[in-house]
């Protein structure tokens, strides 16, 4: 299984190159990190590295939106944006794009 996303900047219409993304998996314990990554200058993250598996589980990707805003002179309402969702097909693509403006956010699963 693969999990992948993508920022898109929706107040300059360009993607968010350089922000940092972590990935967390919900275990009895509590929200364990599983890995971290910058977006490349597409405002991708397309692999978490070769020793993070996705199998099914609750995940959350945690956008650090304060410094890429501020670095873009925005002001900033929303330090991080948290998107919980749940893997039930482990045999899936999963992608979880972030349209980001400095008042709003919206998610939603994509292909």
């Amino acid at each position: 299984m693969s999990l992948s996303t993508h920022v898109l900047d929706t107040n300059s219409g360009v993607p968010a190159a350089g922000m940092a993304v972590r990935l967390d998996r919900l275990s009895q314990a509590g929200w364990e990190p599983l890995a971290a990554e910058k977006t490349n200058s597409d405002g991708r993250i397309t692999g978490w590295g070769p020793a993070v598996e996705v199998p099914p589980a609750t995940y959350r990707l945690v956008f650090e939106t304060a410094d890429y805003l501020t670095a873009q002179g925005l002001p900033v309402f929303f330090p991080e944006v948290a998107i919980t969702f749940v893997i039930t097909d482990g045999a899936r693509h999963h992608h979880v794009p972030l349209l980001l403006s400095p008042y709003a956010y919206s998610t939603y699963r994509g292909s």
